[in-house]
């Protein structure tokens, strides 16, 4: 599977969206579905990992959620949340919006509140993030479920990405940018749970943008600006539902 979406000149985006929203139709009397494993292009696996660098449980999980990131086809996010830092450590990757988006899956996958370490896969399901076999088996069986994602699109000077045609979910989608740096990170926790140790992140977030609605048809959305050495991840996600219909990564 394939975490890179196309880089295509401004000129001849709007064409090319076109093209795909034309090739994405399944013909009569077909099924519209392809196992995401059947080409080298397929969409990838998403892995949101909720962790605290506070929080004395979820240094297996960075760790577990490190390993997946390794794997070919899985897009690793990291992203850090600060209702911990009342332990007596502030969080240095934590974010307001983290926690908000945290507390959307929570709704969405209908659990009884927010809690660290958290790993959720494609937006559909969760898992405790210490329990790494776990992990491994939840992205191993997204890997192979059926899917036609919409094709992504950046622009060749990375201003802007276009979403191709597909299936929008009731409730209507949503194009999100997510903001990180790619690679492991280390922070010295000085006091906390966690104090004296040296705490690793995978692919830590630092921002989240909407870019606006999907609602099935090619779409053409400005990106935020990434300072240097950070990568662009855009997922397209139900607004209800916040299942991930596609992804990529531009870096």
């Amino acid at each position: 599977m394939n975490t890179k979406g196309w880089i295509i000149a401004g000129t001849v985006m709007a064409g090319a969206l076109m093209s795909v929203a034309s090739a994405a139709q399944p013909a009569a009397g077909r099924p519209p579905l392809a196992p995401r494993h059947a080409t080298a292009s397929g969409p990838p696996v998403v892995v949101e990992l909720f962790t605290a660098q506070g929080c004395g449980g979820c240094i297996e999980a960075n760790a577990a959620v490190e390993k997946a990131a390794a794997q070919p086809g899985v897009i690793a996010l990291t992203y850090g949340v600060d209702y911990w830092d009342y332990l007596g450590w502030t969080d240095t990757f934590a974010r307001p919006e983290f926690v908000q988006r945290q507390r959307a899956y929570r709704a969405a996958l209908r659990q009884r509140g927010v809690s660290t370490p958290q790993v959720v896969i494609d937006g559909r399901r969760q898992v405790s993030g210490a329990r790494s076999v776990e992990l491994e088996t939840a992205i191993g069986q997204e890997a192979v479920r059926q899917a036609w994602p919409p094709e992504i699109e950046f622009r060749e000077n990375g201003t802007g990405v276009g979403v191709g045609s597909g299936r929008a979910p009731v409730g209507g989608a949503e194009v999100v940018a997510v903001t990180y740096t790619p690679g492991p990170q280390v922070v010295e926790v000085r006091q906390g749970e966690n104090r004296g140790q040296a705490v690793r992140h995978m692919n830590v977030v630092r921002g989240l943008t909407r870019l606006g609605e999907w609602r099935g048809r090619p779409m053409l959305y400005a990106l935020p600006s990434a300072r240097p050495g950070e990568a662009v991840a855009v997922l397209v996600q139900g607004k209800t539902d916040k299942r991930i219909l596609g992804a990529a990564v531009r870096d």
